[in-house]
């Protein structure tokens, strides 16, 4: 049996360190807030943690050593990233930050040595961020819906349109634009193609910048592209293959959006019990509560569920090297995520009474990530599609009158497959009955 549960020893040891560095450095770096995102505090807070992280080996694992990841594969990437997703700051310190990932991952996968060299190895390094300018007001995220078009003038592409929610586009120097390019094609999916767009670039118009729930002003771009003229190698990839692009970007996202969120349900599922075990009513503790005690041992089973749905779509991907073979268990987890997430950081607010909707404590914005996970990288409602369209594959109809499965169709072959058998038996009791007459 190749079943096991247990974690390699030597990668256990990488796996405390991330979890006493996170505890001791990580996570009070993050309460010092903007300050340790300002010019000069980049440069003294998070400078130094990232370069603790190469020393370890651990800087951007999600690549494989061909462009300095360290090639652990997904299996072990969800068991680091469960523990970086109790922290927002983590991900930046350990360069595996979003949109940055996917798009660095894209680049490597489509870009020219040019674009590489300008582009990738600055992501890479953490030098620069970037932003995916996709979703659109008009169509949200479904490339059939997009009115950007780029056209090729000469040996510019000129880009006009509007870009919604274009995430990370606040801090970027580069967008990743998806564009239309070839409305007429008969393939509706491929229509449209991906360019690197300086964020400097004449005519980059940031209407606003868009915060998530109750946040200000936020990190994700309302952009406009009026007549922004790029040259004819901003092409990523071939024309016409931005659905295929887009694809082996957010599968991968998807998987990781998951795995982080295990550790933000861990996080919220510890303080729910911290806060159970020392609340104390007119009652008693709120930890000797029937009704308490059932939403804990319900959060408790949901995290479990959903942390092995993830490891077990991680392990699948390790084993098929295809994004495209694991469709279905990536939609699945997609779909569980926020629900999961609402769930139990819901309830760990409700047992925080008022402390827990106040913005003293993390419970709201954890509530609002659910939701955002339910609508980034797709809604839940088209991924559920997707994992049915998949499960059905393996069914074939059956047309007769009454299915296959109909008891007695079951009962009629069962008596033709033991036939001998049946007959048998009868002769038998027919024997024992005669014996028992003459007796």
């Amino acid at each position: 049996m190749a079943w096991d549960f247990e974690t390699d020893p030597e990668f256990q040891k990488k796996l405390d360190w991330i979890e006493e560095f996170m505890a001791e450095e990580v996570e009070p770096t993050s309460h010092l807030g903007m300050a340790a995102f300002s010019s000069g505090g980049r440069e003294k807070f998070i400078k130094p943690l990232q370069q603790k992280v190469r020393d370890q080996g651990l800087w951007a694992c999600h690549l494989g050593p061909e462009l300095g990841g360290q090639g652990y594969g997904q299996l072990k990437l969800a068991l680091m990233n469960e523990k970086l997703g109790r922290n927002s700051l983590a991900p930046t310190v350990f360069g595996c930050q979003a949109p940055d990932t996917g798009n660095a991952e894209i680049i490597a996968h489509y870009g020219t040595p040019e674009q590489k060299e300008k582009w990738l190895k600055p992501l890479l390094n953490g030098d620069i961020r970037s932003a995916f300018s996709m979703s659109e007001p008009t169509g949200g995220s479904d490339p059939l819906t997009f009115k950007t078009r780029a056209e090729l003038i000469g040996d510019e592409w000129v880009i006009n349109g509007e870009k919604w929610f274009s995430s990370g586009s606040r801090y970027a120097k580069v967008l990743v634009v998806y564009a239309v390019t070839d409305p007429e094609a008969k393939n509706p999916y491929r229509r449209t193609s991906i360019f690197l767009v300086p964020t400097d670039t004449p005519g980059v118009e940031t209407i606003r910048n868009i915060g998530v729930g109750h946040e200000g002003e936020g990190g994700h771009g309302y952009i406009r592209y009026n007549n922004v003229h790029v040259p004819k190698d901003a092409l990523l990839g071939e024309r016409g293959g931005a659905f295929i692009i887009a694809q082996t970007r957010l599968g991968g996202g998807r998987v990781h959006h998951a795995m982080r969120t295990v550790g933000a349900c861990q996080h919220a599922f510890d303080l729910m019990c911290q806060r159970a075990v020392s609340r104390q009513t007119r009652d008693g503790r709120l930890a000797d509560m029937p009704v308490v005690q059932e939403q804990i041992a319900d959060a408790w089973i949901q995290l479990q569920q959903f942390r092995l749905l993830v490891l077990r779509t991680a392990w699948l991907i390790d084993k098929h090297k295809d994004y495209k073979l694991v469709r279905k268990d990536i939609a699945a987890i997609k779909v569980a995520m926020p629900k999961v997430y609402h769930d139990i950081a819901a309830t760990a607010l409700h047992l925080h009474g008022a402390l827990g909707v106040s913005n003293e404590m993390p419970f709201m914005g954890m509530v609002t990530g659910a939701f955002v996970m339910g609508i980034a990288d797709g809604p839940t409602e088209v991924h559920k599609v997707t994992v049915a369209k998949q499960v059905l594959r393996d069914y074939q109809p059956d047309n007769d009158l009454f299915p296959a499965y109909h008891i007695p169709k079951l009962r009629e072959a069962a008596r033709d497959k033991y036939a001998d058998e049946l007959e048998d038996l009868k002769r038998h009791y027919e024997a024992r009955k005669s014996e028992a007459v003459t007796a």
